[in-house]
């Protein structure tokens, strides 16, 4: 689905500085799980933008939450069998955001002025994703095995982060603190030294293979980890908030991870995180969802205390130590693709 009319302006109340925000509005971002849109319309946010979201005889429409007439939010109408209808006066939206119905003055003609801003939308991973300034073809990050038939495909619910989006990929991307952040879910904290490792640069943004004997396991429910095997972590970055973590476990064991931290606002991030494994398949998803959300809540406590806020981009601004190879390449390709105001400010 293509925009009607890409939005050019800021929003009201921008929390990010101008010229970042127009950078950071011409990617793609997931706003919602697809299961949440079925029978009811949603409202989302993404940089500052209110959104609604509904369905059309299956059809996805992602639009300003804003009903053209007389301001209302969207997201508080009510599904109707062609679309959706505003609470305040009734008016209804069908299929690409077009007026259908007018209760008021129902056989007189819709004016053009009634269709609502839309904009491009796509489905994947059990995701919607927008973008609000769509140029091109959509640019969705790639996950690893989501269509194989040998995994399983797991849509976890998204997790809302009090903090900025680069600090919450720059801490999914950190292999320093498993053993401080993470010793209640799978970090150990009597190993805690970080191996060499070197990140290398991709069309999108770089990727690492980080090799070590710290497990993946459980804590609790197994060993740490597996004597003489080497755990192989492969991060993907696709700027400038999107991480992939394909985890090698013993027995060719695979588990991947995406970490879509789509940001709301400048100091709120929603975090979207499917999952694709090809072992313990007969195992209840709930149990996922549970220890997903222990260990993103582990380090949504350490991204909601940082200060600065936001993410420094000049690496004066911080201190570095050789285990932040990670984080260094991250900050030096989002300068290298025009970032540097509100990430500095």
């Amino acid at each position: 689905m293509t925009s009607q009319n890409p939005i050019q302006t800021l929003p009201r109340n921008c929390t990010f500085d101008p010229r970042d925000w127009l950078k950071l509005a011409r990617y793609w971002y997931p706003i919602a799980l697809s299961r949440e849109v079925s029978d009811k319309p949603l409202g989302a946010v993404l940089l500052d933008v209110p959104l609604v979201a509904y369905r059309v005889d299956g059809e996805l429409v992602v639009a300003d939450d804003l009903c053209p007439h007389r301001g209302v939010p969207l997201s508080l109408g009510k599904p109707t069998r062609d679309g959706l209808a505003c609470a305040y006066h009734g008016l209804r939206f069908g299929k690409a955001g077009r007026c259908v119905h007018i209760p008021a003055q129902p056989n007189s003609a819709i004016p053009s002025k009634l269709h609502l801003n839309i904009y491009s939308t796509i489905e994947r991973y059990g995701l919607i994703w927008t973008c609000l300034r769509a140029q091109n073809e959509p640019d969705i990050p790639n996950m690893p095995h989501w269509d194989d038939s040998d995994f399983q495909q797991i849509v976890c619910p998204s997790i809302d982060i009090f903090g900025f989006a680069g600090r919450q990929i720059e801490g999914f991307l950190d292999v320093a603190h498993f053993g401080f952040v993470h010793p209640e879910t799978f970090g150990d904290p009597e190993n805690t030294i970080v191996p060499p490792y070197k990140p290398r640069p991709t069309e999108n943004g770089f990727e690492v293979e980080y090799r070590s004997a710290v497990g993946n396991y459980p804590i609790g429910k197994t060993k740490r980890g597996q004597k003489d095997f080497e755990w192989l972590r492969h991060f993907r970055i696709h700027l400038p908030f999107t991480a992939t973590l394909t985890i090698h476990f013993p027995e060719n064991g695979r588990l991947v991870i995406m970490n879509a931290a789509s940001p709301v606002s400048a100091k709120h991030t929603r975090l979207f995180a499917p999952m694709a494994r090809n072992f313990d398949k007969n195992l209840p998803v709930h149990d996922v969802y549970e220890f997903n959300k222990k260990v993103f809540e582990e380090d949504k406590v350490i991204v909601e205390s940082q200060r600065p806020e936001c993410l420094p981009l000049d690496p004066t601004l911080e201190a570095h130590i050789t285990a932040d190879r990670s984080s260094i390449a991250y900050r030096r390709a989002l300068r290298d693709i025009g970032f540097s105001r509100f990430f500095t400010s």
